[in-house]
């Protein structure tokens, strides 16, 4: 590409030339130097799946000095994993489940990532669980009862936090709750009605961007050798007799297939788990992968801060969920739905019902009710619930609620050579990294402690990338700041998203400083780095994973699509007619999501979602796993 009056060629030639950025960089040259690897290499672990279990699992592996290759059908974390609702958290709710070891495990997990593990990706968000106001006698009693039993419970979620912290197992991390007036909850959060609340309970949980915390994991891995490769998609187990012994995987960007060979395989595939069956068939009869995984739809809105005044996220009660409002930035998530979803996984749509259902919910307490001119931003994503057959329970009925099954996670090896990891929840991906490794470690030798080849897992102890000398970064920054000639506000956006890699960004040239149009709070240095160092590929890649400009903008990104695309460009050497063409996918995209939102049902935002095929080419791809 001709350079033009910007020069934007020689702005991201100025490169951080660090070693860790070096051996960390998903740039175009290292996936041609990896995909090479999968071509030549066996490894000890092939992961199919770019996710946050598959991130983790290849951070895990590699961590442990076992040669690691992942493939990723799109883009890392472009399902599940990038469709959350931002949470670090250990399921208050699921204390009324009982649930009080997959409690225990996630509030564990969460210290962990809030102190060592990423603390410039998560940190404390409070949580205001307001308590409903009764009137009358037979009221004041509803009040104290109620305060009793959710203090009970928020107790009790604090004190498995503290408790892991006295074993030494993981920090808090988090403060102590508290309980709150009706006056002093008002203050916290004046857009609640004060007619629905008698007060309010207090803690906190984790906050995280979900989609830059697998770009880091992924990252992670690849400094320590793993080969890391996305828009890879497997389209067949290559087996030898009973045994698995690699895939075959088809290059998307260039349309090449090949084999790759491996001593172990993991599917950490989320919703799609159920296609391993198909791949394990190889066109004969169906076989049972060994695992059932049921996706639940979950919705979630995007609104500005203005349109709800709070200083607090609020968790509040519904009569199949919970539903939570959580501050972003400039803005709040409002959701999420819980129902089942048989329609396409690549991209679940979703409804004006969904629409409808979580503002009229979020409604119900707020003093100026919400509408849909109000809405930002709408995304849809999948959890992969394991059904109770796959828990070894008697089968669910037809009318179970996706919201009653089990978050915890399973393991199992359908066949030689070949893992299937899925259930779970984000927060405690760690755990199930570690899980599925452990048994790829059984195959390959035995753990150490047991006087095998392959140590125990370390991740407990594994900063990710940007997490080392972040805390002393945050505590100077206003002093980094004038050194680099930048507000403390830019300096403060890029350590939140990167730590100690902010440096990195800010290495690039200068004039790549300038905030993107429509999006100001947006570096154009930082879609230069998605692309130089994140692994981004495509458009859609920068506009929504590694920034989250999609949904947080009210013209979804289509402002700031084309400046995207010219430094992209610049540095995957992208001509004009393939600019125009990203540009041109990723407008028709939005109008698809947007045409999908007006849709009345399921069925028919899901076909209007359809009208615009996937950037990689997925419509003719329809039997291999996405």
């Amino acid at each position: 590409m001709p350079n033009d009056r910007r020069g934007y060629r020689s702005e991201v030639r100025r490169e951080p030339s660090t070693s860790r950025f070096e051996a960390s960089r998903l740039s175009p040259g290292r996936r041609a130097q990896d995909v090479a690897r999968l071509r030549r290499e066996r490894f000890d672990v092939l992961i199919i799946g770019g996710g946050v279990t598959g991130a983790g699992a290849a951070l895990d592996a590699a961590s442990r000095g076992l040669s690691v290759a992942l493939v990723e059908a799109r883009d890392l974390a472009s399902g599940t994993s990038s469709r959350s609702s931002k949470l670090i958290h250990g399921g208050l709710r699921y204390l009324e489940q009982l649930e009080f070891g997959l409690v225990a495990e996630a509030l564990q997990e969460r210290g962990l990532l809030a102190t060592r593990l990423a603390p410039h990706l998560v940190r404390p968000v409070p949580i205001l669980v307001p308590l409903p106001a009764h009137r009358g006698l037979t009221g004041a009693v509803h009040r104290v009862w109620q305060r009793a039993y959710y203090g009970a419970g928020v107790g009790l979620y604090d004190a498995f936090a503290t408790a892991a912290q006295l074993r030494g197992s993981a920090p808090r991390g988090m403060p102590l709750h508290r309980h709150l007036s009706r006056a002093e909850t008002h203050r916290r959060f004046p857009s609640l009605r004060e007619d629905a609340i008698s007060g309010a309970i207090q803690y906190f949980d984790g906050q995280v961007d979900d989609a830059r915390l697998v770009t880091t994991l992924a990252r992670t891995a690849a400094s320590l050798g793993a080969a890391i490769v996305p828009s890879a998609r497997a389209v067949g187990l290559l087996r030898d007799a009973r045994e698995v012994t690699g895939v075959r995987v088809r290059d998307l960007e260039s349309r090449e297939e090949f084999e790759v060979h491996a001593r172990t395989v993991v599917a950490a595939t989320g919703v799609w788990m159920d296609d391993i069956a198909g791949l394990l068939s190889n066109g004969g009869p169906r076989e049972s992968a060994g695992l059932q995984v049921r996706a639940s739809k979950g919705v979630h809105l995007v609104v500005p801060r203005s349109a709800i005044t709070g200083e607090a996220g609020l968790i509040l009660r519904t009569q199949t969920s919970v539903l939570f409002v959580i501050p972003w930035g400039g803005h709040w998530i409002i959701g999420t739905t819980d129902t089942d979803w048989h329609l396409d996984r690549g991209h679940p749509a979703a409804s004006a019902t969904d629409i409808s259902y979580l503002l009229g919910q979020v409604n119900e307490v707020l003093d100026r009710p919400l509408s849909t001119e109000d809405i930002e931003g709408v995304y849809a994503g999948l959890r992969p619930l394991l059904s109770r057959e796959a828990r070894q329970r008697q089968p669910h009925s037809r009318d179970e609620q996706t919201s009653a099954l089990s978050r915890t996670h399973a393991v199992v090896e359908p066949m030689l050579g070949l893992m299937l990891i899925a259930g779970g929840k984000y927060t405690t991906y760690r755990v199930m990294a570690a899980d599925v490794i452990d048994r790829v470690a059984h195959r390959l030798g035995g753990l150490r402690r047991h006087g095998g080849l392959v140590p125990a897992s370390r991740t407990a102890d594994l900063p990710l990338l940007g997490a080392d000398g972040y805390h002393s970064l945050w505590t100077n920054r206003a002093d980094l700041a004038r050194r680099h000639g930048i507000s403390v506000g830019v300096l403060e956006h890029l350590l939140e998203r990167y730590g100690s890699l902010a440096f990195d960004v800010l290495a690039l040239d200068p004039a790549l400083r300038r905030p993107l149009p429509g999006a100001p709070e947006y570096l154009a240095a930082e879609v230069a780095y998605a692309a130089l160092a994140e692994g981004a590929l495509h458009l859609e890649d920068v506009l929504t994973r590694r920034t989250r400009i999609s949904f947080e903008t009210d013209h979804r990104g289509a402002a700031s699509a084309a400046e995207t695309a010219e430094v992209m460009g610049a540095v995957l050497g992208w001509d004009a007619a393939t600019r125009a063409r990203e540009i041109e996918h990723y407008l028709a995209r939005v109008a698809a999501e947007q045409e999908s939102q007006r849709m009345p049902d399921d069925l028919t935002a899901d076909a209007a979602r359809l009208g615009v095929p996937d950037v990689r080419g997925f419509q003719s791809d329809r039997t291999a796993i996405s």
